[in-house]
């Protein structure tokens, strides 16, 4: 196989060094980021490096400045559409900051050592942080060193407020329940999302609170696990409640499968039975009728996270960030109930 010309072959550390007029150690420091370095060379370094259209090899650079700068996030696997908009949020920090972003999948309902041992793989491919997009309350205790050796920043709402995630869950509920009640709805019957997740407990919680602040004894939680399917099954028996007129439910993907079934049965939507969600997903504006749901800024909440744990990696201050406040987005699927 005939060998690279000089002039085919890529651009080297050597190339930027005698354009910069500087020694090839310099600019080894200059592009691992070292900090004992003038801005001055720093700057002609890149300038050089711009100028021979040098690219830095990901392995290379991870050997000589001992670093990879790379992300490790855990996901639960569901096709849930929060989880892959925090990530979008996510990676769009991480490559604002020059990081790479690893995966690694945890069955639903996995136990503690599913996700330690999800933790180690991604420690051992080299990520220098991890985030972690799952309901991980119950991890904590579990990860112990763990997070004392790798920066690592949790999606969870421990009392209401996620202490990373940042978005009030339980404003959530308190917002859509409120709502519904002020449009004269004696009641609020409640579809909740999994069990196994923080944030839907935090929601229920919220709504029956709100119940018994208005006087009312809140009626039995109608179980579902986040999937299309399962709200389904819950408006089913929600449409054999005939004195049901107000449904709240803990994620605009479940509304689906309520606002099917209580059509199936003859129930319209929202002259018989109105309808509030959760998370404002892109289809819920389109839906039959559109959708009255309570929005999350996911795409923030991914990026606030990144920007803790490449804060955490850096050693740079730890600036505390405010809740992300939740947004009532009214459309079609609400309405007075029948009697009103």
């Amino acid at each position: 196989m005939p060998r690279r010309t000089a002039e085919e072959r890529a651009p080297s550390q050597v190339d930027v060094a005698r354009v910069a007029g500087v020694s090839t150690q310099t600019v080894s420091r200059v592009m691992s980021g070292h900090p004992n370095v003038r801005p001055e060379t720093a700057h002609r370094v890149m300038s050089a490096v711009d100028a021979v259209g040098y690219r830095l090899h990901a392995a290379a650079a991870s050997l000589a400045s001992g670093r990879t700068r790379t992300i490790g996030v855990i996901l639960v696997s569901t096709a849930r559409y929060s989880t892959s908009a925090i990530l979008l949020g996510v990676e769009s920090i991480a490559a604002e900051e020059g990081y790479a972003v690893t995966t690694a999948s945890v069955a639903q309902h996995s136990a503690p050592a599913s996700f330690l041992e999800a933790f180690d793989r991604l420690e051992r491919q080299g990520a220098e942080g991890i985030v972690i997009l799952a309901p991980v309350g119950f991890l904590e205790e579990a990860l112990g060193s763990r997070t004392e050796r790798t920066p690592t920043v949790g999606h969870r709402q421990a009392d209401g407020v996620g202490a990373d995630a940042l978005v009030d869950q339980r404003a959530i509920a308190r917002a859509a329940t409120e709502y519904l009640l002020d449009l004269g709805h004696r009641t609020v019957w409640h579809v909740s999302g999994d069990e196994f997740w923080q944030e839907s407990n935090a929601r229920r919680e919220e709504w029956e609170a709100v119940l018994r602040e208005r006087g009312v004894t809140p009626p039995p939680v109608i179980p579902a696990d986040w999937s299309p399917e399962s709200g389904y099954r819950a408006g089913r028996t929600i449409a054999a409640i005939p004195d049901v007129t107000a449904v709240f439910v803990s994620s605009d993907e479940m509304a689906f499968g309520v606002i099917r079934a209580l059509h199936e049965a003859g129930r319209t939507v929202p002259d018989d039975v109105s309808v509030v969600s959760v998370d404002d997903i892109a289809l819920a504006a389109y839906a039959a009728p559109a959708l009255t749901t309570v929005r999350q800024p996911f795409e923030e909440v991914g990026r606030a996270t990144a920007t803790r744990v490449i804060e955490m990696i850096e050693k740079r201050e730890v600036v505390a960030a405010e809740p992300l406040r939740p947004e009532l987005i009214v459309r079609a699927s609400t309405a007075p109930p029948p009697e009103a």
